[in-house]
């Protein structure tokens, strides 16, 4: 069953929430995209329409609005039915995931108190697919049909897929949010009574010491018996399960504090003398139960309001795909329709400020489309008949037809969601030190917690059981691991969410955790050094032949073979508009070259050998031909008759990135090492001029794979970087497999890490994310166990000798808290870093 949620933009609602502004108040204004309230002094996106300037959020946003302004400019109060100014309203909520307008705060409320009433049988939008597993972000190996509490620490379990369409509000963020509300409420007046007498309050003039004790019996008990529930629950599965962690804690701390004051409030006579305060009333620790499970509460709700912001990646990537798609039928017509039931093979019109809705092909049209979202560049890339589209990019001042070709989940932007949600979910190797540290530790603090409760019954002064109690209510409170159990998972899904902005998409947290310590790391030549794609770089005509005479004869021979050598010549020919003749008598020489007949000639095209059987003297351009391999270039003979007439370059261009990268990479501690199939010379050609460490050349895939193997066996920490089908056994044998998005999907497959643009800057920024995620999850493991060390001995009383005062349990419950707070802020730096 859907939740209901009624935020203010961000926040999930409950007693929380705030309520329109007040007759007089400054202006709103808000994107009438999204609802979103824009501060128009901050530089956002502006469009006119009707001779009034709009303001929005983003560029998407605008986008929207500038293609289709008149379904933006009003929406219908739901309470009323009149017309609001989408720009201007006052008065905005959000209800299952879709946004609402109302004329007045009096309408709002309404709508607040009966939504239902006013939206009929309006069906609320599916969150998760149907068949959706659930698993615990902390233990993976739990995986449910339904969601629930993890059986092993507690945790709610999380959906595996990716949200079909709005997910709406966190329904545990909602639930929890409400609670805390609730418990708040009640335990401030409740500190207040507690806390009258230190600060030289009093009320006995208004009510007695019995009375007041039944008061604070009454506020506390919603908060315990009702608000906590989950905690106790949470609790009791983990006695069940044997698997000691918070809520053990936390369970124990409250029931030992509340039952001990009901116990106090209802049979005063069972305790003795020394008992009984100023009244003959027994002290009572209701506050303490109370204001603890609210500080819980309050640091749960940061957490999953903070685990919210860690998913904004995925909502963001989901938000970059259009609802809807322009279908242009057989006969020409145009339809908008749901994205859903766009099928492979349809042609769709892309209209300027379009999202492109799947994966395709330009059919007609020229455009510039914002790839930044794939690529990372901010430039936009100009659009032509048979150049690839990519589902989710922005279409900027033209008009595109296109035809689908991969749809749904084999969308580029579907599986870099899904990449992203996975290693979301996904745990580092250093979690395991922290989940072995809480199964023994628990069990620690409740001995601590007995020690100290007999240690001060016994030598403690009067009343001694109540300083008893005191004491081991403080100690369960304080050593709450909640600050441990968030150390790493806070930091491993912060940091795949800023990965994915900047084009390094994580798989699993292991390799993000193994990148960091990496010090080797080889990469592959073809396509991940260079372009992968070889281009004419040279053409030497001999005396009384011209380049493009030359260049005219080799195309012409080179029309007939499917070599990716002859393409780049056919290919260098054309952007040089020559025109290229047909060749006949084509006859290909394996291992040499190719011969035949062009405009009459005999033409022959191949390497030394080749000429050497024909009997050519290769003489004159030896040196020429010589300097141009030893530059990494591929060299071949032409030759027309017996004459030789010159020859042709061709070279596999180093990507413009590549050398940047390479010195990035060394100054960030890895040795570099060049695994490639091609030949020797042209191996170390370009590892010189890039500054690599290391040439292996002539490799197999499966050598490449040995290579790796050799590399560990001495006890480096190896990666590997490769685009091709060639390189995925290396990839996947390396400590850290990092495959070029661009190339093949047996590569991505095997890979850990996968760039989204196939450069080697994308590992410079996958190493600077890694590093900086390893060293932030340390700090909080830091911060998780100084404080545990610290607040234990403090909480059992062991300063009391020195200052006369023993700590309470409702300051161990805020102390508590503390540390998981400062653990989340700290995880949460990682979303600025600079990559």
């Amino acid at each position: 069953m859907a939740q209901s949620d009624h935020d203010h933009h961000a926040h999930a609602g409950g007693c929380c929430s705030a309520k329109g502004a007040a007759p007089g108040a400054a202006p709103v204004i808000r994107d009438p995209v999204c609802g979103m309230t824009v501060d128009p002094a901050a530089g956002k996106p502006m469009a006119e329409h009707g001779g009034q300037v709009r303001h929005f959020c983003s560029e998407r946003c605008r986008a929207k609005f500038v293609a289709e302004p008149e379904k933006y400019l009003t929406a219908t109060d739901p309470v009323c039915g009149m017309s609001v100014d989408r720009a201007t309203a006052r008065h905005f909520l959000r209800h299952e995931g879709q946004s609402f307008y109302f004329c007045s705060a009096g309408c709002e409320a309404k709508f607040e108190a009966e939504p239902a009433k006013y939206l009929g049988d309006r069906p609320a939008p599916q969150a998760m697919p149907k068949g959706t597993q659930y698993t615990c972000p902390m233990h993976p190996e739990i995986i449910r049909d339904k969601p629930g509490a993890c059986p092993i620490c507690g945790m709610a379990l999380e959906p595996m897929g990716v949200p079909t369409g709005d997910a709406g509000p966190n329904p545990e963020l909602v639930d929890f949010t409400r609670r805390f509300c609730v418990s708040a409420v009640l335990s401030l007046p409740l500190l207040v009574i507690a806390m009258a007498p230190m600060l030289g309050l009093s009320f006995e003039s208004l009510i007695d010491d019995r009375m007041k004790t039944w008061l604070e019996l009454a506020l506390a008990s919603p908060v315990v018996l009702w608000a906590a529930f989950p905690f106790f629950h949470r609790g009791w599965q983990s006695v069940l399960n044997r698997s000691p962690n918070m809520w053990t804690l936390i369970s124990l701390g409250v029931g030992a504090a509340y039952f001990y004051s009901v116990v106090a409030t209802l049979f005063p006579d069972l305790f003795p003398h020394q008992f009984r305060g100023h009244g003959g009333t027994v002290p009572v620790y209701f506050e303490a139960a109370a204001v603890i499970v609210a500080l819980v509460f309050l640091g749960q709700v940061l957490e999953l309001r903070a685990r919210e912001k860690t998913g904004s990646a995925i909502r963001a990537l989901l938000d970059l795909t259009p609802k809807t798609a322009r279908l242009i039928g057989a006969e020409g017509s145009e339809t908008d329709v749901p994205l859903d039931t766009v099928k492979a093979g349809d042609r769709l019109r892309i209209r300027p400020g379009d999202a492109v809705p799947v994966d395709g092909t330009v059919l007609e049209g020229r455009s510039s489309v914002d790839e930044s979202m794939i690529s990372g560049e901010p430039l936009p890339v100009e659009k032509t008949e048979g150049d690839a589209l990519t589902g989710g990019t922005l279409n900027k001042n033209g008009t595109l037809i296109m035809r689908a070709e991969r749809i749904g989940a084999e969308t580029t932007l579907a599986r870099i969601v899904e990449l992203v949600a996975k290693a979301q979910r996904s745990r580092a190797p250093i979690q395991g030190l922290a989940d072995r540290v809480s199964f023994y530790f628990v069990p620690a603090v409740v001995l601590v917690a007995i020690i100290a409760f007999v240690a001060w019954a016994i030598l403690g002064p009067e009343p001694s059981l109540i300083f008893a109690i005191v004491s081991a209510v403080s100690v369960l409170i304080i050593a709450c691991p909640c600050a441990l159990g968030l150390a790493t998972p806070m930091s491993i899904m912060t940091a795949t969410g800023r990965g994915a902005h900047a084009g390094v998409l994580i798989k699993e947290a292991a390799a993000l955790e193994r990148f960091a310590s990496v010090d080797t790391l080889i990469v592959d030549k073809t396509g991940t050094l260079t372009e992968g794609r070889p281009r004419l770089t040279d053409v030497v005509a001999a005396e009384g032949m011209a380049d493009n005479e030359l260049l005219e004869l080799a195309a012409a021979l080179e029309k007939g073979s499917e070599h990716p050598l002859a393409e780049a010549i056919v290919d260098g020919a054309g952007e040089r508009g020559l025109k290229v003749a047909d060749a006949s008598d084509f006859e290909a020489v394996t291992g040499k070259g190719v011969s035949g007949t062009v405009s009459g000639s005999k033409v022959a095209l191949g390497n030394a050998a080749m000429m050497a059987d024909l009997g050519i003297d290769t003489a004159p351009l030896g040196e020429r031909a010589t300097a141009l391999q030893t530059d990494g270039k591929t060299v071949m003979f032409v030759a027309v008759g017996k004459r030789l007439a010159g020859i042709v370059a061709v070279a596999d261009p180093v990507k413009a990135t590549t050398a940047e990268a390479i010195k990035a990479l060394h100054d960030r501690g890895l040795r570099i090492i060049m695994a490639t199939g091609d030949n020797e010379r042209t191996a170390k050609a370009i590892a010189g001029k890039l500054g690599i460490d290391e040439v292996r050349a002539g490799l197999l895939p499966e050598q490449k794979a040995v290579l790796v193997e050799e590399l560990r066996s001495k006890g480096a920490g190896v990666a590997m970087a490769g685009d091709g089908v060639n390189d995925a056994p290396a990839l996947a044998v390396a400590d850290v497999g990092i495959a070029m998005g661009t190339g093949a999907d047996v590569a991505v497959e095997s890979a850990g890490i996968t760039l989204v643009k196939g450069d080697l800057n994308g590992i410079v920024r996958a190493r600077t994310l890694a590093q900086a995620t390893i060293r932030n999850i340390r700090q909080n493991l830091f911060f998780a166990f100084l404080y545990n060390v610290l607040g234990v001995p403090v909480a059992a009383g062991v300063l009391y000798p020195l200052t006369g005062t023993l700590l309470s349990p409702m300051l161990a419950a805020a102390a508590m808290s503390l540390s998981s707070v400062s653990v989340i802020a700290n995880a949460l730096r990682l979303r600025t870093l600079k990559l």
